[in-house]
């Protein structure tokens, strides 16, 4: 395993791999076993896998929140190194935005929804380095994971309409044996606090009414963002102390919850 910390360089070695089916799981670090999902996956399906580690600080809105992402390089490479991945790209802040995030990715309609509206900007963080790693990486194939739904619609919304010749590949939430999703800021939460975590997935893909589950979980002392359907999806965020969760499911098939469902125009 390679770890490459230069664009420079990195463009030289992906000249050399033009006749490679390469395969790219772009992260923040702090892997996990859902991270390692999508790197078996590409492992599986490609001759190379590459793995970005990057934590970019234009799709956070609160500071505070970049400043505590943990950051678990070597524990990061180790997991990497163990599952068989081809190349590491370690980029950092100035190689990824030499011009200070004057040029930016924005999508208008779906990313001021749920998340993008209780995180502005967030989407334009997300969607602009992206698209950055994809010119870098070059990949046939890159994996994202189905617990950030909204995050993956768009990346495939933005690949499609800006006609770049890669296929996005959706892989399932991976859950604790609780069914609590896998996350980075799941270690922020105290056994107390995991416990009652772990309460939030059942609730929200519960067969009841959006105000039900809404109101059930703030009696519980969640802090909820949203409870919300689009499409064929139910979306939720909510908040324990400091710690925020989210997760989505299919919705519900009963008539009441067709009634009740916000479509999103494609």
């Amino acid at each position: 395993m390679q770890i490459i910390d230069s664009i420079h360089e990195w463009k030289k070695i992906r000249e050399t791999l033009q006749n490679e089916s390469i395969g790219f799981v772009p992260t923040m670090g702090n892997l996990h076993a859902g991270h390692a999902s999508l790197l078996k996956r590409s492992i599986h399906e490609n001759s190379t896998t590459i793995l970005s580690i990057f934590v970019n600080p234009t799709q956070f809105n609160d500071a505070n929140d970049l400043s505590r992402y943990p950051k678990t390089l070597e524990a990061d490479l180790d997991i990497a190194k163990d599952l068989g991945v081809d190349y590491v790209f370690f980029p950092n802040t100035d190689m990824m935005y030499p011009d200070k995030y004057r040029y930016k990715v924005t999508e208008n309609a779906f990313s001021a929804q749920l998340e993008g509206q209780h995180r502005p900007g967030h989407f334009d963080g997300v969607l602009t380095v992206v698209l950055k790693l994809f010119n870098l990486i070059k990949p046939h194939k890159a994996y994202f994971g189905e617990k950030d739904r909204q995050q993956l619609l768009l990346i495939q919304d933005m690949v499609k309409v800006l006609f770049l010749d890669i296929e996005i590949i959706p892989c399932p939430t991976i859950r604790d044996a609780s069914g609590l999703a896998l996350s980075s800021r799941n270690q922020f939460l105290s056994i107390e606090n995991k416990l009652l975590a772990s309460r939030f997935p059942a609730i929200l893909q519960s067969n009841k009414a959006l105000e039900e589950i809404i109101g059930q979980l703030s009696n519980l002392g969640f802090v909820v963002d949203y409870v919300e359907d689009y499409g064929q999806y139910r979306f939720g965020a909510v908040k324990i102390q400091s710690v925020r969760l989210i997760d989505n499911f299919d919705i519900p098939t009963t008539d009441d919850s067709v009634v009740r469902r916000r479509v999103y125009e494609q």
